[in-house]
Parts: structure tokens; C-alpha cells; sequence
């Protein structure tokens, strides 16, 4: 703890590091100091695009796009109508394919 005159003690970053983490937090941390959020996120890029779900997506904007007309639609307004569709339309193969992932990782790192 470092301290002075004129304030109470701050406390030093490893003391404070690793307190009040929650296991989500911590869990990211790990995947991000591994790398392994990167190729999380590159493989389900790659699987989004195999099974069409991009192409569906770009469809639904574009959908959109043209029936509200192209002046009138913000990228906000795209995000708040297309956020849930996609997630609802990510295929199940997919969610479990990442999950397993998730899993072997955090086997590995015995979390």
C-alpha cells in the first residue's frame, strides 16, 4: 500500500490484482493472454461463413435497407433489428463446436 499525507492509501496493482474478479472476468483474461480468444473468434468467422449465416445476414440488411429506404436507416437502427435474428440463427453445430472449445481450453489451463 503507498500512501500520503493528504489521501488515504491506493492500493498498489498487485495487491489489487486478482480481488473481486469474477470467474467470467477471469476466464477472459485467460483467453485473451493465450491467444485463444483470437482463434476462437477466426474459427467461428470461418464456420458463419461456411453454413451461409453471413450471407443471410447481408440479405436481412439489405432487406431492411431497402424497405425503410437507404436515407432513412442508421447503422443503429441495423444493429437493433439484425442483433437478435443473428444470434437466434448462429446454428446449433456451430454453438457447440465453440463451447467445446471453451471446454478443452479450461481443461487445459485447470481453471
Amino acid at each position: 500500500m503507498r500512501g500520503s499525507i493528504n489521501r488515504p492509501p491506493t492500493p498498489d496493482a498487485e495487491e489489487d490484482r486478482g480481488q473481486d474478479l469474477t470467474l467470467q472476468e477471469i476466464i477472459n483474461i485467460k483467453l485473451i493472454e493465450s491467444g485463444e480468444k483470437e482463434r476462437l473468434k477466426e474459427l467461428l468467422r470461418e464456420r458463419l461463413i461456411e453454413c451461409g449465416w453471413t450471407d443471410e445476414m447481408k440479405a436481412l440488411c439489405r432487406a431492411f435497407t431497402r424497405k425503410k429506404g437507404r436515407n432513412n436507416v442508421t447503422v443503429d437502427d441495423l444493429v437493433h433489428v439484425i442483433t437478435p435474428k443473428g444470434r437466434a440463427s448462429v446454428p446449433d453445430s456451430v454453438k457447440a463446436e465453440l463451447l467445446q472449445r471453451i471446454r478443452s481450453f479450461l481443461v487445459s489451463v485447470a481453471l
